[in-house]
């Protein structure tokens, strides 16, 4: 007995394309008449309540045909309008149209007029496409339908698919009513909601299952597909409030996102972090060994900040977690604010300020100096610190600059051979230094002595390097005239009451650890972060990553690429490839890339391979990962 294989019965408007094709053709047809909008607001009104099955379908077309006003000669220009509008994932997956074309067949509503040109691009022929046909008059004017073909009337496409008296498994990809009705009324075995356009509450809540995209669909049914893996079911869990913009970019890429207003202390996490794929963070969020060991499916975390000291990164490393972080995108942001608090303190600003706002008048020149000729210290000399010397060159400071690492100096700077050298020259020191735990009281008592009397400090950097007490002491007893603190040893993770031994002292300026803080930075990391994190997803890059070695990889075409991430011991590489020469894979490129402790290799193949390669693959002795891609 011959086996009948299953049948897949498609939608047209917002299903294979990402439009209803009389709106397109509304918005043509309709091209420079003043009630244009009013018009094409009415269509799209019939249209929905068409879709949703609020009135017969008859009644839906003939209103909106009237409204059309198109003509024959329109056509072409809506043809070559929709090839520009073939829903995303549709077209990523061309090759299933094409592998099952004899079993694929088109149901729509539309008109066969122009969706016969669109769907035989697809493998798809006009004989296996079902849809109404246009009547014109004598000038070509669309002036009807046939309304003989059951398509035309509501519920068509019930009648429509009984005649066809299909064998086999029948299954409705679809986004609106007249699509699920088929699945209620018997004649087809299961309905899939197709939400990757729009998403219509009947057609999901009548659903077999939801396919916000057609790599859902191809996956529930075990086909062929461009993805191995839906990005729809790959979980991000993003919090402290990350940028919107963060959420728009993964979102838009067909991940399921969610977004949470605030750090979550470790239990909680813990129970959060089960099934999450991507975990997005800021500075208060703590990554420990115990949020890791829970996390069941983690791949990324996305630090959308420079710092990472609130991760665990070996643990990280252990588990083939990868890590990124937002190195240079708030730069700007940090050096900007470093020039403008070094120009309000030489100028004693807060204080004159602070004496109007008491209502006293207290003009004068004492304490305001320029900044011009002053010479400024730089401890760190890394993205921040290069950008803050060349703009106090530029506003005619001189520049002195200090790193534990060598370090080109831009412009006129000079390089100090240790920090002793800086703090003795410099009228205002600031510190843009890293998160290395060792860094802690950098700037203690003994350092503070080294600096120039009524010289200025600055942290930008991290609240821990300076040991608050000794400034506090310095500050009081005029060795220091002013300081400009942003990051504190201890920082709320919301916000609200806050106390530090530096309120209430002249000239000295406090801010809530902002100094990353613009919309512009903001929108750059929550560009920047996605992007690494969405590479890595979809392609395996690692360039960047902090905890991992990082492979720039190219884009491959029809083939499966194969991503093995295992501990960095001997003759792991020729396991590998044992395993890929015992099932007959052809290889058409490798990658590989190791630090002390773990490797990571990246095998691109043909795309027709037995299955069995990957458990073998995933039993190769000291593997930590292994993800196949495409």
């Amino acid at each position: 007995m011959v086996e009948v294989g299953r049948k897949y019965v498609f939608d047209f408007d917002s299903t294979l394309t990402r439009v209803e094709a009389l709106d397109v053709l509304a918005e043509m047809t309709l091209q420079g008449k003043s009630n244009k909008d009013e018009v094409i607001n009415e269509i799209q009104k019939i249209t929905n309540l068409g879709i949703d099955g609020d009135i017969s379908f008859t009644e839906s077309l003939e209103r909106r045909i009237r409204l059309l006003n198109a003509n024959r000669s329109d056509l072409d220009g809506l043809v070559k309008e929709l090839r520009q509008k073939i829903s995303k994932s549709i077209e990523s997956n061309k090759e299933f149209f094409e592998k099952f074309s004899q079993d694929i067949y088109v149901i729509s509503c539309g008109f066969k007029e122009f969706i016969d040109p669109i769907v035989e691009e697809y493998n798809i022929p006009s004989e296996r496409v079902y849809a109404n046909t246009f009547k014109f008059d004598n000038e070509g004017n669309i002036i009807g339908f046939d309304e003989a073909n059951p398509l035309s009337r509501h519920n068509g496409k019930i009648d429509c698919l009984r005649q066809m008296d299909l064998e086999g498994e029948v299954q409705v990809i679809g986004d609106g009513y007249s699509d699920y009705v088929m699945r209620e009324a018997g004649i087809a075995d299961k309905f899939f909601a197709y939400t990757e356009n729009v998403h219509r509450d009947k057609a999901a809540n009548n659903a077999d299952h939801v396919a916000p995209n057609l790599d859902e669909f191809l996956f529930v049914n075990d086909l062929p597909r461009n993805i191995s893996y839906p990005k729809n079911r790959i979980k991000i869990l993003l919090l402290e409030n990350v940028h919107p913009a963060a959420f728009e970019n993964l979102s838009e890429d067909g991940f399921s996102v969610e977004l949470v207003d605030k750090a979550l202390p470790e239990e909680e996490l813990i129970e959060k972090i089960k099934g999450v794929h991507v975990l997005g963070i800021r500075s208060k969020t703590q990554v420990t060994q115990n949020v890791l060991n829970a996390a069941n499916k983690l791949l990324v975390v996305g630090a959308f900040c420079i710092g990472t000291t609130q991760i665990d990164l070996e643990t990280c490393k252990k588990k083939g977690v990868v890590v990124f972080n937002a190195p240079y995108s708030n730069t700007r942001s940090v050096v900007e604010l470093a020039i403008g608090q070094i120009i309000m303190l030489m100028r004693s600003i807060f204080p004159r300020s602070t004496e109007i706002h008491n209502g006293q008048w207290n003009k004068t020149a004492a304490n305001s100096r320029e900044v011009r000729g002053k010479n400024i210290g730089i401890v760190g000399y890394g993205n921040i610190g290069k950008q803050l010397s060349v703009l106090a060159e530029a506003l005619g400071m001189r520049v002195y600059y200090y790193d534990i690492d060598d370090k080109l100096a831009l412009g006129n700077a000079v390089k100090c051979n240790t920090l002793e050298d800086l703090l003795n020259v410099s009228d205002v020191v600031t510190l843009h230094i890293d998160d290395n735990k060792a860094n802690k009281n950098f700037i203690g008592e003994r350092e503070i002595g080294q600096m120039k009397k009524g010289a200025i400090l600055i942290n930008l950097s991290r609240g821990f390097v300076v040991d608050i007490e000794a400034l506090v002491n310095a500050l009081k007893s005029g060795k220091l005239s002013g300081a400009a603190v942003d990051v504190y040893p201890e920082e709320p993770r919301s916000n609200g009451k806050f106390e530090t031994e530096l309120q209430g002292l002249d000239n000295v300026i406090l801010t809530p650890h902002i100094g990353g803080s613009t919309e512009e930075a903001q929108r750059n990391i929550a560009d920047f972060v996605p992007n690494k994190i969405m590479d890595y997803i979809n392609s395996g890059n690692t360039v960047d990553a902090v905890n991992f070695p990082n492979i720039r990889l190219p884009k491959q075409q029809n083939a499966h690429r194969f991503l093995h991430i295992h501990k960095n011991v001997p003759g792991i590489m020729a396991r590998i490839n044992e395993v890929l020469a015992k099932y007959e894979m052809n290889i058409i490129g490798q990658y590989l890339s190791t630090d002390n402790e773990v490797g990571y290799v990246i095998t691109d193949l043909d795309k027709e391979y037995n299955k069995e390669v990957v458990k073998a693959l995933k039993k190769v002795d000291h593997t930590i990962k292994f993800r196949v891609l495409y």
